[in-house]
């Protein structure tokens, strides 16, 4: 029972530590041209980041990035938010990255992470996973998971970083 309480109590401080405006870690990512771009060279001129994890496997994920995709550019003339698409697919599955973006028309920057170290290192779970940064580039909100209506609660959570 102490074992129990203890672990909980671990999880409970870990969650909470987690949950505060950290920055974004520095890991190597991959272009969809095969270069390789630092994830601190992420710049979007002060304004909100989001970023969100995806796979080419993962139908939500897709429906979620398809979905914001036909209101991005009203996003971001409203609030000058840039979304950044990160694919988890191994390297393996990474050859098909760049022929899903481009059949979606997805106007997003994505990168991959064949080897899950950002994933990793920003306490990626599963997908879809969606992060938000603010000017300073911290992480501020995040979400797990997609069902119709959440790309709304993303929005309202941007515009009051932008405002």
């Amino acid at each position: 029972m102490k074992k129990s309480l203890l672990i909980i109590a671990l999880i409970s401080i870990n969650f909470i530590a987690f949950s505060q405006n950290r920055t974004l870690p520095k890991v190597d990512l991959k272009t969809l041209e095969n270069t390789i771009l630092n994830s601190s060279e992420f710049d979007n001129d002060g304004n909100p980041i989001v970023i969100s994890f995806w796979a080419t496997w993962c139908k939500p994920c897709i429906k979620e990035l398809s979905t914001i995709a036909e209101v991005y550019e009203d996003w971001q003339d409203e609030t000058g938010v840039k979304i950044i698409a990160i694919s988890i697919d191994d390297a393996r599955n990474m050859s098909k990255v760049k022929p899903k973006v481009n059949s979606e028309m997805w106007e997003y920057e994505v990168y991959c992470d064949p080897n899950g170290d950002f994933k990793r290192a920003m306490g990626v779970g599963g997908v879809p996973h969606t992060f938000l940064l603010n000017s300073k580039k911290e992480i501020v909100w995040q979400h797990t998971g997609y069902k119709d209506g959440d790309e709304y609660e993303l929005y309202e959570q941007i515009e009051a970083l932008s405002k």
